[in-house]
């Protein structure tokens, strides 16, 4: 959204391998420790943050007057807060039963699998009809493209999906989401980077926080 904006940004990296995602200077940004997060610095109201991808998206598409019309607003809306309630939650658990998890239980499998499969059926409907998720280019393509990305990593083919097939490939193929792809290349955890990532607690990210706020002391 930024580089389709031709918004200036800083970039900071955080590095969620290590549990950077964890100090309390980030948690400040981000409660509830994920990325990406905002901060605009130049809001009239002085300067801000915004954590969660959807909001982050309504936001900039409110700031830039882009890829949001007045008229669409709530289809757009409903399509993403469906990216958010059912694709990206439902294709982040096929991700991680099927690609990371160390035990692969075949109910978890199948069911994440097969949910996943339903929802690229509600898409593909979706697009039988028109070019984008709403018409024109949206924030809800953009919310729910990374997540077809990774169709594979889902048991899922596109083949069977035409029209997914051929919104994916435009989408794919536009300057700006090629330069942020660019710049937010790809990193695969190692192992041993799986107990950061993977079965955290209340409790363990409390001590993770108090940790890392003892040591910016």
């Amino acid at each position: 959204m930024v580089e389709e904006c031709g918004l200036p940004c800083v970039f900071h990296y955080v590095d969620i391998l290590t549990g950077a995602q964890f100090e309390p200077a980030f948690v400040k940004i981000s409660p509830n420790s994920k990325i990406p997060a905002l901060v605009d610095d130049a809001a009239p109201g002085g300067a801000f943050a915004l954590f969660e991808s959807g909001a982050l998206l309504e936001y900039l598409a409110e700031q830039s007057g882009r890829f949001m019309p007045e008229a669409k607003r709530w289809e757009i809306k409903s399509w993403l807060y469906w990216q958010m309630s059912a694709l990206g939650p439902m294709a982040g658990q096929a991700h991680h039963f099927r690609k990371f998890a160390p035990e692969k239980p075949a109910y978890a499998v199948k069911r994440y699998t097969d949910e996943v499969n339903r929802l690229y059926g509600v898409l593909n409907r979706r697009l039988e009809d028109r070019r984008f998720i709403a018409g024109d280019i949206s924030i809800a393509d953009f919310a729910c493209w990374p997540w077809i990305r990774h169709h594979e990593w889902q048991g899922q083919n596109l083949i069977e999906f035409s029209h997914i097939d051929r919104w994916y490939a435009e989408i794919a193929d536009r300057p700006a989401v090629r330069r942020a792809l660019e710049l937010g290349a790809e990193k695969m955890a190692p192992k041993e980077a799986y107990p950061i990532l993977y079965g955290q607690t209340a409790r363990s990210v409390e001590e993770r926080m108090r940790k890392g706020d003892h040591n910016e002391q």
